[in-house]
């Protein structure tokens, strides 16, 4: 499991969908805050509407 508030962009990148996507990811929690839902992966640029089934590879932490 893959925690988005914690993991650095190589991490995420070894999640197939997020491949190629976590230096964005990062860049994003470091410009806007943790984050507080999966939902929030929509934002991140490229990544709209491509994340819908990847609440089994990746969380959220709350701390």
């Amino acid at each position: 499991m893959v925690d988005l508030n914690t993991a650095t962009a190589e991490e995420l990148d070894s999640v197939p969908v997020l491949r190629g996507h976590g230096f964005e990811i990062v860049r994003y929690r470091e410009e806007r805050g943790r984050f507080t839902s999966l939902r929030q992966l929509d934002e991140v640029p490229g990544l709209s509407g491509k994340t819908d089934d990847i609440a089994d590879q990746v969380t959220v932490s709350e701390s």
